[in-house]
């Protein structure tokens, strides 16, 4: 069979067509101390400055070898953007958002004329070109951004839940904006490089919210982001955090063409769950990635045998990869895709 590079092999796995292997990638977070010391670029400096934002996102395919680049490291520059206090990372910690500044829907009216090619989102998009400008006729360049659900509950705060609930018209209004965000941001990404798109929304979460409210404030919005991402040729992976078993058939109804799932989800279930989105997953970037430490190596081999052998068709960390994850427990993962073949 012909081998590929890893551009190619990825976007023949999204097109359903057949491959030499399984890539072997990672949707969300990719940062660790290990690369930082590596490469000289560490947080909180790689979650602003383009170049070593770029910098650090090499380092998951030259330091680790992984088979795409990707950026950001955190989900807090959206909300940062919009005005959103944010509690500032150290090298170890990712920043989080602490303040939010939508209570109504006329206080969106504040952020009219934005633009995404500005403050940290712009720098993004910047070290997109740069990786895109090196690697991207060779590696898969993956954009990021988080969701639009996540982004309304980061610009409204906690009443974010109950407010969907008991103002429709405002919770609508407020994820027609994010949506809208998003979209841009995700192009301007696209426009730079990206080649594939992860939508990150933690919160969106069929579990927090149910099905009717999923399909009413997250389904239609979701939608509209991917096709946008499918007219310029550019598949879509989108994460969720929890045990989203249940609502993985509702998920995919956005046209999605991969689902990240976490570690609480079993692995033979989920691909039982949809009919087309791809699965991809879910090794535990906790208990077997990083803190069992460098020795877990072989730890890590067998529990991605066991989710290679329960049919997920992209072998990856559940959720954000822990920053003092040890690089070889990282490339038995690797090693354990590079090895499978469908």
């Amino acid at each position: 069979m012909v081998e590929y590079t890893p551009k190619e092999r990825l976007a023949r796995v999204f097109a359903g067509e057949k491959v030499d292997r399984m890539p072997a990638i990672c949707a969300t977070q990719t940062g660790t101390v290990e690369q930082m010391d590596a490469v000289d670029a560490y947080w909180p400096e790689a979650h602003e400055d383009p170049v070593k934002m770029a910098a650090l996102a090499e380092a998951g395919h030259t330091v680790v070898g992984f088979e795409a680049v990707r950026v950001p490291f955190d989900i807090t520059a959206e909300a940062e953007f919009f005005g959103c206090g944010i509690k500032p990372s150290t090298k170890e910690q990712q920043p989080s958002v602490i303040s939010h500044v939508v209570s109504k829907i006329e206080d969106v009216e504040q952020f009219e004329g934005y633009n995404v090619e500005d403050g940290r989102i712009g720098n993004v998009c910047k070290a997109v070109k740069i990786l895109s400008d090196k690697y991207g006729d060779e590696l898969p360049i993956i954009g990021s951004m988080i969701g639009p659900f996540s982004l309304a509950q980061h610009l409204n705060g906690d009443s974010w839940f109950m407010n969907i609930m008991t103002d429709q018209e405002f919770g609508l209004k407020l994820m027609e904006f994010t949506t809208e965000f998003c979209t841009q941001y995700a192009l301007k990404q696209v426009e730079n490089g990206a080649d594939t798109f992860a939508i990150i929304d933690p919160t969106a979460s069929y579990q927090l919210i149910g099905a009717d409210f999923y399909k009413t404030f997250v389904v239609p919005f979701h939608q509209k982001i991917v096709e946008a991402l499918h007219e310029k040729g550019v598949p879509s992976i989108l994460h969720i955090c929890g045990d989203t078993t249940n609502g993985l058939a509702i998920m995919e109804t956005c046209g999605v063409d991969a689902i990240s799932v976490d570690q609480n989800v079993d692995p033979a279930a989920a691909v039982e769950n949809v009919d087309k989105a791809l699965i991809l997953g879910n090794l535990d970037p906790v208990s077997v990635l990083w803190n069992q430490g460098e020795d877990n190596v072989e730890g890590v081999k067998e529990e991605a045998k066991n989710v290679l052998d329960a049919g997920v068709q992209l072998l990856a960390p559940g959720c954000g990869i822990v920053s003092k994850t040890p690089t070889q427990n990282l490339q038995a993962m690797i090693e354990a895709a590079k090895n499978w073949t469908y």
